[in-house]
């Protein structure tokens, strides 16, 4: 796919940013060979050392950009300490990106766990059994832990861990940026206020 430059008529055609970002994420997922709602989260930790790491997004509307993870795990302590973060999408084959950072909430008990039940069996199993982010003295201690996880939940449905859930980013800026030849790249950023979006071009 060649590349599409972003108009000006995009500030009187896009009043916000979710209908392009759509656009993007379809194109992506036509073109990219792997997980084209893979996402970089950037946060902070407790001694304001920036952190980050990939992750896959799980779902968007009005309200925000969902991922799923287990709160106990680095990215959920840094996340509950500050309700804050940060990500970037980045579809290489389609020389694009989308910034998006904001204030973060929990979603809803029940989002939760209609996306659990959602996943395969191993992977809730994966859940229960993994404490991440934690030291692992051995791979054969992952592995028995999963081993026991699975007979415990041989039969029936696998609940969903109380540790696990999904945050919601709420967007204050969303940023696309577009490659363009001799380093002129596109960047249109969206800035929430006052209930809707004000547009902007960025020089790059």
């Amino acid at each position: 796919m060649g590349p599409v430059q972003l108009t000006d008529g995009d500030f009187t055609k896009r009043g916000e940013p979710y209908a392009l970002f759509q656009e993007w994420l379809d194109d992506a997922t036509a073109s990219e060979p792997n997980d084209p709602n893979a996402t970089a989260v950037a946060t902070v930790d407790e001694n304001g050392l920036p952190d980050v790491r990939m992750v896959l997004l799980k779902g968007f509307d009005e309200r925000g950009f969902v991922f799923y993870t287990n709160f106990e795990s680095a990215k959920g302590i840094e996340i509950l300490g500050s309700m804050k973060a940060a990500m970037c999408f980045h579809w290489k084959s389609l020389r694009r990106q989308v910034r998006v950072r904001g204030a973060v909430e929990i979603v809803s008990d029940e989002e939760a766990d209609a996306y659990f039940a959602s996943r395969p069996r191993g992977s809730r199993i994966g859940a229960w059994a993994s404490k991440q982010s934690r030291s692992l003295e051995s791979r054969f201690a992952l592995e028995k832990a999963v081993a026991e996880y699975t007979a415990r939940h041989a039969i029936g449905e696998i609940p969903r861990p109380a540790y696990w859930s999904g945050f919601r980013i709420l967007p204050e800026q969303i940023e696309f940026w577009h490659d363009r030849p001799f380093r002129l790249h596109d960047r249109l950023k969206f800035t929430r206020i006052d209930g809707g979006w004000a547009t902007e071009r960025l020089y790059p």
